[in-house]
């Protein structure tokens, strides 16, 4: 346990895209009406990018042509960075530490599998700690 995948399976795979061409505004909508900070980047049939909040931030605070004219391939991040389904959560904490992430794909061979927030490892990283706390003062507390 304390994977990757220990994560996804308790918030599910679910992973949201949105076209290289479609508009940034498009972009936001959806980012918008999902509640999510992050879409990964469709191009020709790949993943080729993520776009995100702070892309997205990034681009107004240059005060670039209207969000409709512009296309997300060209706000959008790539490289794209991702992690092993096995990567521990600690491992992934780092990575998302040391190159200034917050959303992270997860992916199997070629094949994306899930997508993971700083909130996603927050919270499972929360609640382990607290089920030690509460066996710990069981344990205590029985004696």
């Amino acid at each position: 346990m304390n994977h990757l995948v220990d994560i996804l399976d308790q918030k599910g795979r679910d992973v949201l895209r949105i076209d290289a061409g479609a508009s940034v505004l498009d972009a936001v909508r959806q980012m918008v009406d999902h509640n999510v900070g992050s879409l990964l980047v469709e191009d020709e049939g790949k993943i080729s990018a993520i776009v995100t909040e702070r892309d997205y931030l990034r681009y107004v605070a240059l005060d670039g042509p209207p969000d409709h004219e512009i296309a997300v391939r060209e706000i959008a991040s790539a490289p794209l960075i991702v992690a092993d389904p096995e990567m521990t959560v600690d491992e992934c904490m780092a990575l998302m530490t040391e190159r200034r992430i917050r959303h992270l794909p997860v992916s199997a061979g070629d094949e994306i599998v899930g997508m993971i927030s700083i909130g996603d490892v927050v919270k499972y990283q929360l609640e382990r700690h607290q089920s030690e706390v509460k066996y710990l003062n069981e344990y205590i507390t029985a004696r």
